[in-house]
């Protein structure tokens, strides 16, 4: 089978889904485009296809959650086979 990356791509009031990197389809708000993408890969998941699904986040200013971040990718880099 194949593999399906969806990746939600905008700014506020003009979110796009891109499916195998081509848009698709624009959305008002990035959660209905996460929605819809989300939707579309459940479909080529049950048909057989590796799938991912992207969508940013909030940039993070936090300086606790930054090193908690740094802190798990130096142990991901130690020990590539632990998921943490």
């Amino acid at each position: 089978m194949g593999f399906a990356n969806y990746k939600i791509v905008g700014s506020d009031g003009a979110w796009q889904v891109e499916h195998d990197g081509r848009p698709v389809r624009s959305y008002a708000t990035k959660e209905a485009a996460f929605e819809a993408a989300v939707a579309a890969a459940s479909l080529a998941l049950r048909e057989g296809h590796e799938v991912l699904v992207a969508a940013p986040g909030e940039p993070i200013s936090d300086p606790s959650v930054l090193s908690a971040i740094s802190q798990q990718n130096d142990v991901r880099k130690r020990h590539p086979l632990i998921d943490t």
